[in-house]
């Protein structure tokens, strides 16, 4: 590297370092959140001494007095409801749900083997725009498509004879920038939907629509389609002619070459990231557990092929027969006036619809490749999938905790209403607000990398503040999908960028963190111009955002 070089990148690498130290001064999720519920209840204590209330504009109920938690009905309140405001945590009930049957379609090697088929099956110019889609889409496969998707990415473009970098990055970007989106319902959309009706809690007596996990299902199907093109364009236009021009290497260093990261041990993340699929093996297995040194394979064996097909067939089988049950007009899944919207037994069964389609199609694809000989390997996926979410499940516990205080002690009303007012007074009330909110999502995805956290925080203060400017909260929602992944492939603090690393060490020994983010960056502004525009088109045009969830407030 020459002294120009190193000048060059100097002020980006001092940016990317303090990024790194701040972050890192973060405590972690849990603690962090045990330091917000006590901050919480000392400020609400305080206000209740202080006899603060807050009337809700548009509400018939009269004012909300502020209740403090360290009185003595707080701490009744608190010691009476500990396993209640865990397990009543709205997204519990969604997330662990439909996390059962993803599971079950991993653990199979379904998911996996759709990627596998869509690459395989692309011409070569089309290569970067299939890699943008489905990276945008890999958020179903959860953190594993961090691990599957762009080494596959790299062995697609290698054999297509395009640049494999070109495919690992773009790979890398398309699932961390677009992480928030999907062509299908997620896992994720689960969570946001859940923390979405918890905090609006803050406000009784304001009429919004449900938030379900589909809620955003329309303006995500335009979301990942775009993004997969805006992925593609990058890839196919900036980032493999830059590979090019620099000189990067097509061909994987040899194991014991010198470098940093190329000789020696590998550390468990680097393991980690060199794990893959054998492309004649028939069972599927967790990408976390692949044996180091393996290789990912596009080509499905004849009996994934069989058994991608026959799952295909499976959910055509039960589309049919949730269409009988639906359409016919004395379905029980119609809500009294005889139609689905804005609210239904049918809304109200999306979970039911999601996990259906997943395990139906997991099972039936794990009965003819080899994977389910019965139920006790349904059982057990189910149990692996429970255990991969298990740090969620212990942080929901003080999130519970967090969003239940916040709503009990009246303290999310009362910000909601004195910040709604210092907007409208400010005039920043429409959709400078809403850019406004999705650029501190940004800038705090450098620092908060993990979804569930930031959403909880921001959910809990700009859901109800929006809701009393006229904007929906699935509408909120939607836009906060903007902050929460165009940045998070920036930041030295993503837990998934060692892996990355280790991925690109293969062709380049002596790459770094600067080097992985400073290739990466080309997607950022793009992406985020990208989909804000796009939360602008559906803003202005007041187009659905899903069945029975608009922008506006009536």
């Amino acid at each position: 590297m020459t002294a120009t070089t190193q000048e060059r990148r100097g002020l980006g690498d001092r940016l990317l370092t303090t990024i790194e130290r701040w972050g890192n001064k973060l405590p972690e999720p849990f603690t962090l959140f045990v330091i917000l519920f006590l901050l919480t209840g000392a400020v609400s204590t305080a206000m209740a001494l202080a006899d603060v209330s807050v009337t809700v504009p548009g509400t018939e109920d009269g004012p909300i007095e502020i209740r403090g938690l360290f009185t003595g009905e707080g701490m009744a309140w608190f010691t009476s409801n500990l396993g209640t405001n865990y397990v009543e945590f709205p997204p519990l009930k969604t997330v662990i749900t439909i996390l059962l049957a993803v599971g079950i379609a991993e653990k199979t090697g379904m998911l996996a083997a759709v990627v596998r088929k869509t690459f395989g099956s692309a011409p070569r110019w089309m290569l970067p725009y299939v890699v943008g889609l489905v990276g945008v889409t890999g958020s179903v496969m959860a953190d594993s498509a961090f691990v599957v998707i762009p080494p596959l990415a790299a062995l697609v473009f290698r054999a297509a004879g395009r640049h494999p970098v070109a495919g690992l990055l773009g790979g890398f970007a398309a699932v961390g920038a677009g992480y928030s989106t999907a062509l299908v319902p997620t896992s994720l959309d689960a969570l946001f939907a859940g923390i979405t009706t918890g905090v609006m809690e803050a406000l009784p007596g304001i009429e919004t629509s449900p938030v379900n996990p589909i809620s955003n299902y329309y303006f995500n199907i335009v979301a990942a389609l775009l993004l997969g093109i805006v992925c593609g364009f990058i890839i196919d236009r900036i980032l493999e002619p830059r590979m090019e021009k620099q000189g990067v290497t097509r061909e994987q260093v040899q194991e014991g070459e010198d470098g940093a990261g190329g000789a020696g041990e590998a550390t468990p993340d680097e393991r980690s990231a060199r794990s893959g699929r054998r492309s004649e093996a028939v069972e599927a297995e967790d990408p976390d557990d692949l044996e180091p040194g393996e290789e990912i394979s596009a080509e499905l064996s004849a009996k994934e092929e069989q058994g991608l097909w026959r799952s295909l067939a499976a959910a055509g089988i039960l589309t049919a027969i949730l269409l009988v049950a639906v359409l016919v007009p004395a379905s029980p899944w119609r809500n009294e006036e005889g139609g689905f919207l804005p609210s239904s037994p049918l809304l109200d069964s999306i979970v039911f619809i999601v996990f259906a389609y997943f395990a139906t199609m997991g099972v039936v694809y794990g009965a003819v490749v080899g994977t389910v000989t019965g139920m006790n390997d349904v059982v057990r996926m189910m149990g692996s999938a429970l255990n991969d979410m298990m740090s969620f499940l212990v942080l929901a516990f003080i999130l519970g905790q967090f969003i239940a205080l916040f709503s009990w002690t009246g303290i999310g009303s009362w910000i909601a209403v004195r910040g709604a007012s210092g907007l409208e007074a400010t005039g920043m009330t429409g959709f400078p607000a809403v850019i406004g909110f999705i650029l501190l999502a940004s800038c705090l995805n450098l620092f908060i990398v993990s979804g569930s956290s930031m959403w909880t925080i921001m959910g809990a203060v700009f859901v109800p503040m929006f809701a009393l400017i006229g904007l929906e909260p699935a509408f909120t929602q939607a836009a906060f999908r903007v902050g929460d992944s165009a940045t998070q492939i920036i930041t030295p603090l993503n837990p998934y960028m060692i892996v990355i690393l280790g991925l690109l060490r293969r062709y380049e020994p002596d790459a770094g963190l600067g080097t992985v983010i400073s290739r990466l960056i080309v997607f950022v502004i793009p992406f985020w111009l990208s989909w804000a525009g796009l939360v602008a088109v559906w803003y202005f045009l007041d187009l659905p955002l899903g069945p029975g969830n608009g922008i506006f407030l009536p």
